[in-house]
């Protein structure tokens, strides 16, 4: 079975919309205001690459990351591995043709059944919505999130605020850096 890993950017609030200068929220590009760039902060997205065996997100951030990321030359290591899109709304038509495999996945159920399958680690960006979904289905199986010193009040969130019963976490690494972002990698307890 593959590990799913929600990855996010995260303020102390629990806030993800928005983070890379994404339009359409007041706070965008929370990541890169009044925050010291401290590159051992971000070390964690290189060793995600390298571990990631497949990428999973939902529409929206298909859609914000599709059209930047297959440039990024320090996205290479994603930009190679099969991606996967939840949506009930996207045709094939709408998938960009330079970001190589991309499935469109239409249920909880198709996520739990790739899970599933063979392959390394699924790791899922973005896709605040999808987290809450899979999250709340019990579909998720660690957290790597790096906490920024930040309360933004308003914005999508990392959770959802379903009344459900406690789900415990264990806390598998956690480093702070100078400028006061938080990395912390938690195991959900089954």
């Amino acid at each position: 079975m593959r590990t799913l890993i929600s990855t996010a950017f995260v303020s102390l609030d629990g806030v993800v919309e928005g983070p890379g200068g994404e339009p359409g929220y007041r706070n965008s590009g929370w990541t890169f205001k009044d925050i010291e760039f401290v590159p051992e902060a971000y070390a964690i997205k290189g060793s995600e690459q390298q571990e990631a065996g497949a990428l999973l997100m939902g529409r929206v951030s298909y859609q914000a990351f599709a059209p930047v990321w297959p440039a990024m030359t320090e996205f290479a290591e994603y930009n190679a591995l099969p991606k996967y899109v939840v949506s009930t709304t996207l045709t094939e038509g709408d998938l960009v043709p330079d970001w190589g495999e991309t499935s469109i996945l239409r249920s909880l159920d198709e996520v739990a059944a790739l899970k599933q399958t063979e392959g390394g680690p699924i790791s899922m960006h973005g896709s605040a919505a999808l987290n809450h979904a899979l999250s709340d289905a019990g579909l998720i199986d660690r957290y790597h999130l790096l906490v920024f010193p930040l309360l933004l009040g308003a914005g999508k969130r990392l959770f959802s605020d379903t009344d459900k019963d406690a789900q415990k976490l264990k806390l598998v690494e956690h480093e702070t850096y100078s400028n006061g972002i938080q990395k912390n990698i938690f195991d959900v307890v089954r």
